[in-house]
């Protein structure tokens, strides 16, 4: 995805400069204009960004929360730390808030993927062949309220319901590691049956956290042995919308995106 974004970005005559992430980021931004920093390096970051004239910048991809000793702090960090400590402490949604509140007080102006490229966002509709069934209609709409009431506390994006009844949430854990136990508590069980709900948190700072799925969101539901996928379209990235349908389609189960209020 951060490839479709920096491609999008050329397009429309943007200059382009990737930095990546040591041990998160594809060593494909090597075809771009780029440099690399650590976790911690945040002085290093700064000098890149201003050596390159950026004063636009876009978040793009999965990144883990670093651990204090994966953190290699240099001058930078060290006079910034105990601001930074104040945003790192708590749910992914203050923290991601307080990196877009420290980068713009800085004079940077942070942008969604989302606005750069958006082709990535799924709307209203099915994507592939299948749709939900009558079934399951029902579940959808506890998801998309159950997901609400949980992302008003900074949860999680994600729920899986079956029957009426909410077998998982997703929590610290994220989204594969939800799936991978709601396999194993449904061992036994009927295929084609339950929904994974996704939706944004309420208030949720989408320029830097949006919810996203793909093939592989598709491959753990289809694992759990569930019947589909729910989305909330316009708030929902997909990097490649193709491979998502063919995906589904493969694993014979649906992909939607919904308005939760019309769900």
């Amino acid at each position: 995805m951060p490839f479709k974004v920096a491609n999008a970005a050329r397009d429309a005559g943007r200059p382009v400069y990737l930095i990546g992430i040591e041990g998160a980021a594809d060593a494909d931004i090597a075809n771009w204009p780029h440099d690399w920093f650590s976790w911690g390096e945040v002085g290093r970051l700064f000098k890149l960004l201003k050596a390159a004239h950026c004063r636009d910048v876009v978040f793009v991809g999965h990144v883990h929360r670093p651990s204090f000793r994966e953190l290699r702090l240099d001058l930078g960090a060290i006079l910034e730390l105990p601001r930074l400590l104040a945003f790192l402490i708590g749910g992914d949604d203050k923290i991601l808030s307080g990196v877009i509140r420290y980068f713009e007080d800085k004079g940077i102006q942070v942008h969604g993927a989302h606005e750069i490229a958006p082709a990535l966002i799924l709307g209203a509709g099915a994507v592939g062949r299948h749709k939900p069934g009558r079934k399951v209609r029902g579940d959808i709409a506890l998801g998309f309220r159950a997901a609400a009431t949980l992302g008003a506390f900074d949860i999680g994006q994600g729920v899986v319901v079956e029957n009426g009844l909410v077998l998982a949430v997703e929590a610290a854990e994220g989204t594969d590691r939800m799936l991978a136990r709601v396999a194993e508590l449904r061992k036994g069980r009927a295929r084609g049956a339950g929904v994974f709900v996704k939706r944004a948190k309420p208030g949720q700072e989408l320029r830097i956290d949006m919810p996203t799925i793909g093939e592989r969101t598709v491959e753990r539901v289809a694992e759990a042995g569930l019947a589909g996928i729910a989305v909330q379209a316009g708030h929902t990235i997909a990097a490649d919308r193709e491979a998502l349908a063919e995906a589904a389609d493969r694993a014979g189960i649906f992909v939607v995106g919904m308005i939760p209020e019309d769900a």
